[in-house]
């Protein structure tokens, strides 16, 4: 790779070699109007500036909310979360939104002036962070707690002259927001507030950087190194015109962004989910281009293979419109950064661009994002075309991923399976975890990612039903579910992509933690049939006689077993799963659980079990199969 992460004197070259102003680096050298017009050319960059006027005009109608004390406390009382992020995201979402619209209707002052009480505000907030990044952090002050009473000693007056502050991932992108906001709109804004923005970014995230013990974050591989790393790269490169400054920082947080990559396989997966390959691939995208322009091309990191193969990750786990295959923390649907898309293409052209109409609408993003904001209006292209996501088979052997679509005259028919392991970055207990899709409909389904508190991150984790494997279609032995940790993994035994047919097994017996169980090969075919179908096999092997064996399977919709016997699961008359086992074999029984997602909103979900009956004393092995026909 083209980095020089330790060559602090070649890097200071290349950027004494380039002149090029942070505003012709943001805008690609292009005058500021041309782009402005550029953007109301075409009828999806229209469309989105008149979501964000739409957006402006509500907010003008509303006041700042207040990021209280009490809301502060919420976190560390109750383990809430979402009280206080709910009040600091819409606070972001006025920074976005009067920040965009100051910049394309600089004429209509009404913008700029909320966008100038906006960022008074957020430069005099007590922390940038989020409660649940600093519980542990110097901005709680605990330490200091016996020093309320009493009259301080004169060397206590001095005390504190060298402020310390956490570096996470919403101080990281506020610093860049606010420096880029300050770039872009220029003298538009008062003197008085690029001062105080580049004070503010210096003195809780640049500063910082330079001199407290390095950040955690800083040797993730994790969305957490490409955030924080390429927002502090970012607002470098816009506030520090020194190059030995800014070759100092770029220099410290390199090795982020390389930690960062190094997280990935050379299969490019993101075993986090597809929400966090746009969000962490994104913000090391937009950072990359920024570094790339301000060294003249010394500093490429898209030269990397494996940055190509991270970026064609999209377009392999997208099954069907806005339909994803959520595996980890992902949601089961979003929409497409097009920005990013665009830029990915023209650098890697076998990307498959998206269609246009899949775009994010301005408020998909819940946290209100500024940079994917403004890219997808400045990287957007109307000329990209786009279509829809084609037939194909995928298997990412690093993740030991299957990923196959099929398009249809009848509809998109997918499946998707995992094996892997129990350590991954934002890790689900999963292993051998499968989902179908047919004809608009999810029909059994990995929930994907829950409500964020306290309790999800810590040691009660798997007990929430979307982490832990009782909330996935996996087996359940002896009443045990899969345990945690990277010891329990998925041992892949066969992986064939044919024109006929997809085979994938994988032995997930080293899962459960239980010795007796010596083997556990779940066989997945699946037959691209018109309409296709789906076997699912599973083998045990036992070195003394179980207890139970159950057989789970998660579907948004709720079954119903016909008089011939079989299940279907039907939530609409085009979209119909029929499900055939022996009955000889088992019983079968429908849990209904709830859902708490990602975004607040609550689903009932419905666990089919299928109970071995277990009359066959002695039968220490046993093969299930179950038939799925789409009709």
């Amino acid at each position: 790779m083209n980095v020089p992460t330790g060559n602090l004197e070649s890097l200071k070259t290349a950027l004494r070699n380039v002149s090029m102003e942070p505003l012709q680096l943001l805008l690609n050298g292009e005058a500021p109007e041309q782009v402005k017009a550029r953007l109301l050319q075409g009828r999806h960059g229209a469309e989105l500036v008149e979501e964000i006027r739409a957006e402006g005009s509500k907010l003008l109608e509303t006041s700042m909310p207040e990021l209280s004390y009490a809301l502060f406390r919420l976190y560390a009382d109750k383990g809430s979360r979402i009280e206080y992020e709910q009040v600091y995201f819409r606070r972001r979402n006025r920074l976005t939104t009067f920040g965009l619209l100051a910049w394309l209707e600089e004429e209509k002052g009404v913008y700029t002036e909320a966008l100038m009480n906006t960022i008074w505000s957020i430069l005099d907030e007590y922390t940038w962070c989020l409660p649940a990044h600093i519980m542990q952090g110097p901005e709680m002050r605990e330490q200091g707690a016996e020093a309320i009473t009493g009259s301080p000693s004169p060397e206590g007056l001095s005390r504190g002259a060298e402020e310390a502050f956490t570096i996470d991932l919403f101080s990281a992108e506020t610093a860049f927001a606010l420096s880029e906001i300050s770039v872009l709109l220029g003298e538009a804004l008062p003197a008085l507030l690029r001062v105080r923005i580049r004070e503010e970014v210096l003195r809780r995230v640049l500063r910082p950087l330079m001199t407290q013990a390095p950040s955690r974050w800083e040797t993730q591989t994790h969305n957490w190194a490409s955030v924080c790393g390429g927002s502090i790269a970012a607002a470098a490169i816009y506030l520090l015109p020194d190059e030995a400054e800014l070759a100092a920082v770029l220099t410290r947080v390199f090795p982020a962004l390389a930690s960062y990559l190094s997280g990935f396989e050379e299969d490019g997966a993101c075993t986090e989910g597809y929400m966090y390959w746009q969000y962490g691939f994104g913000y090391f995208t937009y950072a990359a281009d920024l570094i790339k322009q301000r060294t003249g091309g010394a500093v490429d990191w898209f030269q990397d293979d494996k940055v190509r193969q991270i970026a064609l990750f999209q377009q392999k786990c997208f099954m069907d419109g806005r339909k994803v295959v959520n595996f980890s923390d992902s949601h089961w649907q979003a929409g497409i950064f097009m920005g990013l898309s665009s830029y990915l293409k023209q650098l890697y052209p076998e990307i498959e661009h998206p269609e246009l109409s899949l775009r994010a609408g301005f408020r998909d993003d819940h946290c209100s994002r500024w940079a994917p904001a403004l890219r997808n209006l400045l990287w957007s292209r109307e000329d990209a075309g786009g279509s829809p996501w084609p037939t194909a088979s995928y298997y990412l052997p690093d993740a030991q991923w299957l990923i196959s679509k099929q398009i249809q005259p009848a509809g998109t028919f997918v499946f998707a399976a995992k094996g892997g392991h129990n350590d991954e970055p934002h890790n689900h207990n999963d292993l051998g975890n499968f989902l179908v899709y047919a004809q608009g409909e999810t029909l059994l389904a990995d929930l994907g990612s829950g409500r964020y508190t306290r309790a999800y991150f810590g040691p009660e984790r798997y007990e929430i039903l979307c982490n832990g494997s009782q909330g996935h279609s996996v087996p359940i032995l002896d009443g045990l579910y899969q345990q945690a940790g990277a010891d329990y993994r998925a041992k892949v035994l066969e992986s064939s992509q044919t024109d006929a047919q997809d085979v994938f097994v994988v032995d997930i017996a080293g899962a459960y933690g239980l010795a007796k169980l010596q083997e556990l090969v779940r066989r997945f075919t699946w037959s691209k049939t018109v309409p296709p179908t789906l076997e699912v096999s599973d083998s045990f092997l036992y070195a003394e006689a179980p207890e139970s064996v159950v057989e789970r399977f998660l579907s948004w919709h709720s079954p119903r077993q016909l008089e011939d016997g079989r299940i279907l699961i039907a939530p609409t008359n085009e979209a119909r799963l029929y499900m055939t086992y022996d009955q000889s074999q088992f019983d079968w029984s429908v849990q209904t659980f709830i859902h708490d997602d990602h975004y607040e909103n609550r689903r009932e979900c419905y666990a089919l079990d299928f109970t071995w009956k277990l009359s066959q004393q002695g039968n220490l092995s046993v093969s299930t199969t179950f038939q799925f026909t789409f009709e």
